[in-house]
């Protein structure tokens, strides 16, 4: 019966028109789309252009959504960002009022662009070095994919996270046109065949190796975790479409083709979640 429950309530954070509209539906405009995915040619060229366009968008999802579930803005919030690289959202989330902390394993990633970022913490996110409770809010954007369980993952953002508090997932899904990160379009005929194309063409193994560092995880697999978590799922949706095209989401083939980021939105239950 609870499983039976729980994916009911999956299905219905998918709809969001069932749940009311959520604010951050109001910026989910084509044009928007456009621009975000236009700046996916600059992710390894120029990261800068790339990540501080991202940067923006990610900081007004994580206040719209933490409008609706609190009614206050970011002034005075932890936030916690999981996998969060060399810093690029800091600026934002400053702005914002919030006290920013990436966690991030790999050391050769935190100073890649040459920022410091006060509080940057090295670790992973399968096993966050913080208490249950810790933080205000928890997100995590495009790094599920690189991480060789990411439920275990999204479970550890869940018992960080402060009862009430905010939880975002949003990664890259495989058989989207995205997933293979720059193996793409190669990696629909595999993994492995995308990075020995990519050595073939480029004469040097691609950065993000499949296997290592890329893992294939699905828009059904969200959605299963979505199902089965104890925080209390507010929306699901694609993160790169307009307000229009979230229903792809729904459609089970479908979403894993053309949704091309799956952005899972939660509100912490009152006992913070261990896996």
């Amino acid at each position: 019966m609870l499983r039976a429950v729980n994916t009911d309530r999956a299905r219905r954070a998918a709809t969001p028109a069932r749940r009311g509209t959520p604010t951050f539906a109001r910026r989910a405009t084509l044009r928007r789309s456009l621009r975000l995915l236009g700046s996916f040619r600059f992710e390894q060229s120029d990261p800068a252009v790339f990540y501080g366009g991202l940067a923006t968008d990610t900081a007004e999802l994580i206040a719209d959504f933490y409008l609706d579930a609190t009614g206050r803005d970011l002034t005075g919030t932890t936030v916690l960002d999981v996998g969060g690289g060399p810093g690029y959202f800091a600026d934002e989330f400053d702005r914002a009022g919030a006290r920013y902390l990436p966690v991030e394993p790999d050391p050769s990633e935190m100073h890649a662009a040459g920022l410091s970022v006060p509080g940057a913490v090295r670790g992973s996110g399968m096993a966050l070095p913080f208490r249950d409770g810790a933080v205000d809010i928890c997100l995590s954007s495009n790094v599920a994919e690189h991480v060789p369980d990411p439920w275990l993952m999204a479970d550890e953002m869940v018992r960080v996270t402060r009862p009430g508090g905010l939880v975002v997932l949003s990664y890259t899904v495989w058989h989207g046109p995205f997933g293979g990160h720059e193996t793409g379009p190669w990696h629909y005929l595999g993994g492995e065949y995308a990075a020995r194309k990519y050595r073939r063409k480029h004469g040097r193994e691609p950065k993000n190796r499949f296997g290592r560092s890329l893992f294939a995880v699905r828009a059904a697999a969200g959605l299963r975790w979505a199902s089965r978590t104890p925080a209390q799922v507010e929306a699901i949706f694609p993160r790169y479409h307009p307000r229009w095209a979230w229903w792809l989401v729904r459609i089970p083939i479908i979403r894993e083709l053309l949704v091309s980021n799956l952005v899972v939105v939660a509100i912490a239950p009152d006992r913070p979640a261990g896996r």
